[in-house]
């Protein structure tokens, strides 16, 4: 903000000096003297740009202060100053901090690893483990490199990598990928790679290098200024050759400079900034809300983005004397000491269907596998069908003909008796329809869901969607690839996910969506735009605010740059003077800006989004 106030402060201060001053030229000396330490930098930019073959917005009005200064005409060239380095902070303003995506991914990644040696332990660096060290990894700690577990059960959170809510049991002989978070018991691993080699650091260098490839986007501002510039280059020459008088040629230049590209779009931009934050849409710059408004194929993340991210009780079954709702209330009640995320949402359930619960005694628990107590006398034991083999032989034979049905379920046994199964579900968003079909209002009709879940799975939330096309058993690289092939096909897509496996593909797509709400952290860093909230609505009323706020932006540049072209006929025929020229450019701008701030104001779009998502409520 430095360059536009001091462009203020010089210009009052030569308009003023006369009067406090008597000696003659002071005015004039200091306005020259503040436009070329003020002009220098703009001028300095749009040359250099010309060299690297770019004619931005800038180089009209870089030609405007050269003139000004040859001239000696101050006041008309600070005006440019101010005008100009004004847009350039407003645009400043509208972007914010660069996405640090692969920071923080780096800052995330375990630094130091517990290396076995015999029967001693040493904290290593990772970059110092090799194929076939024994690695101990304690719970609540990040696998460091891949490996295979030697010794130990636990189960491990795997939804960094590929998304998925449920945790994973591991013992002897299973692999188990860099990054995955250990949760329950210290596990023992055998190092099958070196952690640069490992798949933790590929997803690191996915997003660098998805950042790296993904082509700069020209400015609105700049895109029209290619046609402008040469425009207004051919009006100085002509009212030159017609008058030899070069005072014309500045006053074409004064009222030629593109303010309305300078400010309109900055304007109208960081409008459309602040009315999407005021939807908890965080955009973080300009140029996203532009490649927000093209935007015409979408890809989706299942597991958090489109589902909730956590499996909920879907389904109780009795197969004994116990009724449904009392099996679900014995098994919340002995499963209340438990931490494993199934266990969690049992009580939930249990809880929401008989509110308070009774306390169990002699409570024994097997990571991962499950748990058994008594609760009122009843013994009760809840978990894999394995585990009920081993404590309940009795009990699991009452189960046989439940075992390899589909889904994930839990088997309870009660009084050494097979009492009923619970069978869980990762529950689609109550708003996922709705922004379906608010997508689709758009006449974004191509989508796609993927996910790093079974495919199976991600067929079926495909299917109650109305989602035609659906992708699992995919790792980052896969998404990645995903976009890289639409984009080839000539698709503006917007990739929308909320996990850290999701990362590389949102920095690969024209606009990454992140749903910091439920992943936050990395994702959020690697997208364009971030939600605060996980209402999915908000995606289709964030292209709606982008759509309408570029097309302000492209009405206020037309509507500008139309009376910029008549001012300009008007200084060649030599009715305009410089200075007049330059407060005429003035009040140009300021319609300009009256009307980018439109984008403030609901527009029609967005109400009959509103309207549609009411309508779909009440449905």
């Amino acid at each position: 903000m430095f360059t536009p106030v001091a462009a203020l402060l010089i210009l009052l201060a030569g308009l003023l000096a006369p009067r406090f001053i008597s000696t003659p030229g002071v005015g004039p000396i200091i306005g020259l003297v503040g436009l070329a330490l003020l002009g220098l930098p703009i001028v300095w930019s749009s040359l250099k740009g010309v060299f690297e073959g770019r004619f931005a917005s800038d180089l009209v009005a870089s030609m405007s202060i050269v003139t000004a200064v040859v001239l000696q005409q101050p006041v008309a060239g600070l005006v440019i100053v101010l005008m100009q380095s004004g847009g350039e902070a407003l645009e400043r303003a509208a972007a914010r901090r660069a996405s640090q995506a692969v920071a923080e991914l780096e800052a995330q990644a375990p630094r130091a690893a517990h290396r076995v040696l015999g029967d001693s332990i040493e904290d290593v660096e990772v970059d110092r483990l090799n194929v076939g060290d024994r690695i101990l990894v304690r719970p609540g700690e990040m696998v460091p490199c891949n490996a295979v577990v030697t010794s130990g059960h636990s189960s491990v959170d795997t939804s960094r990598i590929t998304g998925e809510p449920l945790p994973r049991s591991l013992g002897p002989g299973d692999a188990v990928a860099s990054g995955t978070i250990n949760l329950d018991r210290p596990l023992t691993l055998e190092a099958t790679a070196r952690a640069d080699a490992s798949l933790y650091h590929q997803i690191v260098e996915l997003v660098r290098s998805a950042q790296a490839s993904k082509a700069p986007i020209q400015r609105l501002a700049d895109r029209v200024a290619v046609w402008f510039t040469p425009a207004t280059i051919a009006a100085c020459a002509v009212a030159y050759f017609a008058s030899h008088d070069p005072n014309r040629v500045l006053a074409v230049l004064v009222v030629a400079t593109p303010c309305p590209l300078i400010l309109a779009a900055p304007v109208a931009m960081l409008a459309g900034v602040n009315r999407a934050a005021r939807h908890q849409i965080i955009v973080r710059h300009g140029t996203a809300l532009e490649q927000l408004a093209g935007i015409n194929a979408v890809l989706f993340d299942k597991t958090g983005t489109i589902t909730i991210g956590r499996p909920q009780v879907a389904a109780v079954e009795a197969i004994g004397r116990f009724q449904e709702a009392e099996i679900l209330r014995l098994t919340g009640a002995v499963e209340q000491g438990s931490g494993h995320l199934l266990a969690r949402s049992t009580v939930e359930a249990a809880v929401a269907a008989s509110g308070t619960l009774p306390a169990a005694s002699e409570v024994i628990e097997s990571a991962g596998r499950g748990v058994s107590g008594t609760v009122e006398g009843h013994r009760v034991t809840v978990g894999a069908l394995s585990l009920l083999k081993e404590w309940e032989p009795e009990a699991a034979a009452g189960f046989l003909n439940a075992e390899g049905r589909a889904g994930l379920q839990a088997f309870v046994a009660i009084d050494r008796e097979a009492a009923g199964t619970i069978t869980y579900a990762d529950r689609i968003r109550p708003t996922a329809n709705s922004m379906i079909r608010g997508l689709r209002s758009l006449g974004i009709t191509r989508s796609i869901l993927l996910s790093g879940d079974r495919a199976v799975n991600a067929k079926a939330v495909a299917a109650e969607l109305g989602i035609a096309d659906a992708v699992g058993d995919l790792l980052p690289q896969d998404k990645v690839g995903y976009v890289a092939r639409m984009t080839k096909a000539g698709l503006r897509v917007m990739m929308v996910g909320d996990g850290a496996n999701d990362a590389p593909a949102l920095s690969a797509a024209s606009v990454g969506l992140a749903i910091a709400a439920t992943g936050g952290g990395i994702s959020a860093e690697a997208a364009d735009v971030v939600l605060l909230s996980d209402d999915l609505t908000r995606v289709p009323e964030a292209i709606a605010i982008a759509r309408r706020t570029v097309r302000i932006a492209k009405q206020s540049i037309g509507v500008g740059l139309g009376l910029s072209g008549l001012a300009m006929l008007i200084a060649a025929a030599g009715w305009i003077a410089p200075t007049v020229g330059a407060f005429l450019q003035e009040g140009i701008d300021v319609a300009v800006i009256l009307n980018a701030l439109r984008v403030l104001t609901s527009g029609p779009l967005e109400v009959a989004l509103h309207r549609a998502f009411l309508a779909a409520d009440e449905g």
